[in-house]
């Protein structure tokens, strides 16, 4: 019966990052997965492929409106889909490929199979039973979908279906308006698709910072996406080449119909845990979401979970933290994650971006606060680019000055972000930011004209 220190129970970024950590701390290791291929739904059917598409779908975008304005003349590029969708699946490859290079280079070994918890102290892959002193739970999250609704992924599809649609739709209709379904959308919206997102709320991209999502909204249309808001899908009748989607205006109960090519369900996610065997070992769950203390552990001692499938955002960068983190428990040292600090991003054109609290939380709290805002109208970079959509803003302290969260929307705010979250992570004030030199022309002197904004006043605007 072969022996590990630790075993990690999926291979996505939470599970691949904690065995390479595990590794490098000296824990003899190993992770299991029963894909074909490493990295998890990340990797395979979520971040890494809609991201090659969001940007081949701008390049498009860019060629069919930018590149005459800028004297680069000629036919407009037409779309070979399949070729696209190759492109995409070569991203995967060379992502895929990396992780299991990484774990050879650190000595974690992977085992191929879908993994079970016979006992504590034990992982069962296939006909082998493995033991390990300590268990580690990192099996990720699946799509949801909504009451009659039932995911086929060919007419109605989840956004694992959504990635290798055989055509590009004429209309897509997206039921939900979260970060995955106007990622997608966006893709499809920019390959010719007519775009109509439904969502439950009165608001597209919940939990945002309230201007933030209308100005993000008002992006979106004028890329042509629709949005039909505080609407609650009744059901969605998948036929032989398309789907009629019904649904109820909250406001006036009145009922609508509506047809569609291709229906996409992105209406969140949830834990996925399915053949681990925790409810027969006792260990603790609640709607599915496994219950661990500060340091990661179960109920049931030498178990351990992390990611998608505990308390907390769904993000991978999250996972990927607690991995890192529970590793460094794992081998005697103090593992951290500030959950205060994590960064959102949606990778649509322009990207919006954010950390810590919203307007709408800081009310809530009672806590005094001030605003610093500066549009990418005033930066240099972005005009040139084609890119002067969209802010920066920072939120302060009123007494104290203290950095206590940002919202971007505009170019590359995804990578903007983090110069924030640097500096919350140190309980930066906005005048440390303010007075930090910033190269020109950059981006990211919109921060700096932000940071200035919460003090005497940006220079630019």
């Amino acid at each position: 019966m072969p022996s590990y220190d630790v075993i990690i129970i999926g291979s996505g970024p939470g599970g691949y990052v904690c065995a390479i950590r595990c590794a490098q701390l000296g824990l003899k290791t190993a992770c299991v997965e029963g894909r074909e291929t490493l990295g998890g739904t990340c990797l395979n059917i979520g971040c890494i492929p809609s991201k090659a598409l969001l940007h081949a779908s701008h390049q498009l975008h860019e060629a069919e409106h930018n590149f005459a304005k800028m004297g680069l003349k000629g036919k407009s590029p037409s779309v070979d889909w399949p070729q696209m969708l190759a492109y995409k699946d070569d991203v995967i490859g060379q992502n895929t490929k990396g992780i299991e290079f990484l774990f050879k280079k650190n000595k974690v070994d992977w085992l191929k199979g879908w993994g079970s918890i016979p006992e504590p102290g034990k992982v069962k892959v296939g006909d082998e039973v493995h033991e390990a002193k300590h268990i580690v739970v990192a099996t990720g999250s699946d799509s949801t979908t909504i009451p009659g609704v039932e995911i086929d992924e060919k007419i109605v599809v989840s956004s694992t279906g959504a990635l290798e649609l055989t055509k590009i739709p004429k209309k897509l209709v997206v039921i939900g308006a979260g970060v995955i379904g106007l990622e997608l959308g966006s893709v499809y919206a920019r390959l010719g698709s007519e775009v109509q997102v439904i969502e439950f709320l009165d608001h597209i991209t919940p939990g945002m910072d309230s201007e933030t999502a209308k100005v993000f909204q008002r992006t979106l249309k004028k890329q042509r996406l629709t949005f039909t808001l505080g609407a609650a899908v009744q059901s969605v009748e998948a036929l032989k080449t398309k789907a009629k989607i019904t649904y109820r205006l909250r406001k006036d109960d009145s009922e609508h119909v509506m047809d569609a090519d291709i229906v996409l369900v992105a209406t969140g996610r949830k834990p996925y845990t399915e053949g681990l065997g925790l409810g027969r070992l006792g260990v603790d769950t609640e709607r599915g979401v496994i219950q661990t203390d500060a340091h990661y552990a179960t109920n049931v001692k030498g178990i351990y979970a992390i990611g998608d499938c505990i308390a907390g955002p769904m993000l991978a960068h999250k996972a990927e933290d607690e991995g890192m983190a529970v590793a460094e428990i794992l081998a005697g040292q103090a593992g951290h994650v500030n959950y205060g600090v994590i960064p959102g991003v949606i990778y649509t054109h322009p990207e919006v971006a954010s950390v810590g609290e919203t307007e709408e939380t800081l009310k809530d709290k009672g806590r005094s606060y001030k605003t610093g805002k500066f549009s990418f109208m005033g930066n240099g970079r972005a005009k040139a680019n084609f890119a002067a959509d969209g802010f920066v803003k920072i939120l302060a302290d009123t007494e104290t000055d203290r950095i206590l969260g940002a919202h971007i929307i505009g170019p590359m705010a995804g990578d903007l972000i983090h110069e924030i979250c640097v500096a919350m992570e140190f309980g930066a004030a906005a005048e440390d930011l303010a007075r930090t030199c910033h190269a020109h022309p950059t981006y990211s002197e919109a921060v700096r004209e932000a940071a200035l904004a919460c003090g005497d006043g940006p220079i630019h605007s």
